[in-house]
């Protein structure tokens, strides 16, 4: 079976298809991760229109201006059935590409953009004039400026000055939401429960091109091993295209904070001290970057007295198919090139516990809007909510929370978001208890403590009716309880 229809993205869709009712063209930009579905999400919205799909090439060290022209050169003159198309200036292809888009519902994804214009400092001059020119004349047009490098269109398009005011529609694509990823694994042929399908979104997150390579039956734990723990295994090679495509020369200075945060959070004050920078600028570039790429998270704390956010903050890899391949593959990576790694159990991998731990985590804080349904909460009536720590001074006890929901109404929610090869321990209930005991909570504010789990609960938690609700898994997947 293969997924033979489009799933999830109805937002985006929805965003895209109100452009196309303007009576004025639409210059949109569209950014994400690598895999993260931003070519099959426009080919959908474009399978009615008039499509013109054009993609940039690697910026490999030889890769040259010319040559990104000449690739361009040669997509336009398939599209338009031409040989011999002239591509020594970006100009000239634009106003041939604007004439034929000229008239009806046109839609023109210029793709890994960053890799079209990066090699040529009239790239985006040359883009912007013939928007102004030429491309917008046709009021049912829409061109969509497209790409992985997230911080090169940060730059150089979306603060750019040249495109001020152009650009109708920014939109970042995100995972997809876990009912959506677990539909997707569906319709691979995927027929394992809640639990396989947990083992496997762990690695993969809810990223479509990842997800999409499940093919068939099999078990989770044969999938995973046939995908990272052989060398021909999609997922075995991925992360290093990942971080070359991105960062190039400077991957060897973003290699090193992720595989520290791969442990765990870290404040920016441990992740200097770990890495041994100094506390300077150029650390804090390195972590916005990674964060504007979709690999990291900060997660702000706050005060619960007055709701507003606070200066503490920590840093989080969010990307779950990065902790894996950082943990698991790459330290094997000569077994695996050996073919000895065949047999091995996932269960008995070092930390194994505690990492799919950090994996349920990042699961959970990305279907958030999952929870708030469950527990009833109004996103309106949301004042903060996060990974919620505090330091430990004289006056107060440290504490973090793995996620606390703050509302309007003086109501905070302490999720509890548990993993464990087995049915969760009563022993829970206190380490919660003491959680809750620590934070600084004013007058008339009350606390409901939250449990979030995957593997099934002791009947004694259940009895003991500490727990305001106890959310499973399946419920994220849309499953029957």
């Amino acid at each position: 079976m293969s997924v033979d229809v489009f799933i999830g993205r109805k937002r985006e869709l929805k965003s895209l298809n109100e452009l196309a009712k303007k009576k004025s063209a639409s210059l949109v930009v569209i950014r994400g991760r690598r895999r993260i579905g931003k070519s099959r999400l426009i080919q959908e919205f474009g399978k009615s229109k008039i499509f013109f799909h054009f993609s940039g090439i690697p910026a490999e060290e030889k890769t040259t201006a010319q040559d990104q022209r000449d690739i361009f050169s040669l997509q336009l003159g398939k599209k338009l059935a031409l040989q011999g198309i002239s591509s020594h200036d970006w100009s000239t292809l634009f106003s041939l590409l604007a004439k034929e888009a000229a008239k009806g519902e046109v839609v023109i994804l210029l793709d890994e953009i960053s890799w079209m214009g990066s090699k040529d400092p009239h790239f985006l001059g040359k883009l912007k004039n013939a928007w102004d020119l030429e491309f917008k004349n046709n009021p049912k047009l829409i061109l969509i400026l497209c790409g992985s490098v997230s911080t090169w269109i940060e730059k150089n398009i979306i603060s750019s000055t040249a495109f001020f005011g152009r650009i109708s529609l920014f939109l970042k694509l995100e995972e997809l939401p876990l009912e959506e990823s677990y539909e997707f694994l569906r319709r691979c042929g995927f027929c394992g429960g809640q639990y396989e399908a947990f083992k496997l979104l762990s690695v993969m997150g809810g990223i479509p091109w990842y997800l999409e390579q499940v093919k068939g039956g099999g078990s989770a734990d044969e999938i995973i091993k046939g995908l990272c723990f052989k060398k021909e295994g999609i997922l075995f090679n991925d992360f290093e295209s990942i971080f070359h495509d991105l960062f190039e020369k400077r991957s060897h200075i973003y290699r090193p904070i992720v595989e520290m945060l791969a442990s765990g959070p870290l404040d920016f004050g441990g992740l200097c001290q770990s890495l041994n920078y100094s506390k300077s600028g150029t650390l804090s570039q390195y972590l916005d970057d990674l964060i504007t790429s979709g690999f990291l998270t900060r997660d702000h704390t706050w005060s619960i007295k007055s709701g507003e956010e606070s200066k503490l903050s920590k840093y989080r890899l969010s990307d779950n198919y990065l902790r894996f391949y950082l943990k698991y593959i790459y330290p094997n990576r000569n077994k695996i090139n050996r073919e000895s790694f065949k047999e091995i159990s996932l269960t008995a991998l070092p930390g194994w516990t505690s990492i799919m731990g950090y994996q349920f985590e990042n699961l959970v804080l990305k279907n958030r809007f999952k929870i708030w349904e469950l527990l009833g909460i109004r996103p309106e009536d949301i004042i903060s909510d996060n990974p919620y720590f505090q330091r430990a001074t004289k006056g107060k006890k440290g504490c973090q929370i793995d996620y606390l929901i703050q509302t309007r109404y003086h109501t905070l929610f302490a999720c509890e978001i548990k993993f464990s090869l087995h049915p969760v321990s009563s022993k829970v209930v206190s380490d919660v208890k003491k959680k809750i005991e620590s934070l600084p909570l004013p007058k008339r504010f009350s606390c409901w403590p939250v449990l979030i789990h995957v593997n099934g609960v002791s009947d004694l938690i259940r009895d003991v009716g500490f727990f305001s609700e106890i959310i499973d898994f399946s419920q994220f997947l849309n499953l029957s309880r």
